[in-house]
């Protein structure tokens, strides 16, 4: 069935690069990982179409945890999840964790296994209280 998949989300299409990157580095293949950053029509932002493109390209059975640097990251990867097929939306979560930080223990808890509820309480056990 495989492991749960990893979406990293940013403003700034080097950040969301460089995250996924230092994930590769740190956790290597076995987690499916993709990664979106930068407004459509280029510039700093989000797009909801990216997003839901770097889910299809991160999906997988045991579903999909969302990092998201701010506010309008999160708000756009919710639409995206909206978007998705009814029998894929209960299995995407956007989690509330940085977004370095909560990639990296996220793809970590991914690649030994662990729920998609695992996966997301991890990282966002690294959210300040």
């Amino acid at each position: 069935m495989g492991n749960v998949g990893i979406v990293i989300v940013s403003h700034s299409p080097d950040v969301a690069r460089g995250t996924a990157d230092m994930v590769r580095q740190m956790v290597g293949e076995e987690v499916p990982l993709a990664w979106c950053g930068g407004a459509s029509e280029g510039g700093l932002g989000s797009s909801v179409e990216a997003i839901a493109a770097a889910i299809d390209r991160a999906w997988s059975e045991k579903g999909v945890a969302i990092l998201v640097d701010l506010g309008g990251a999160e708000l756009n990867s919710e639409m995206a999840v909206e978007l998705l097929p009814h029998e894929r939306r209960g299995k995407v979560v956007v989690c509330n964790a940085p977004i370095v930080e909560g990639a990296v223990i996220a793809a970590t808890e991914a690649s030994g296994g662990a729920s998609l509820d695992e996966v997301r309480r991890t990282a966002e056990e690294l959210s300040p209280a």
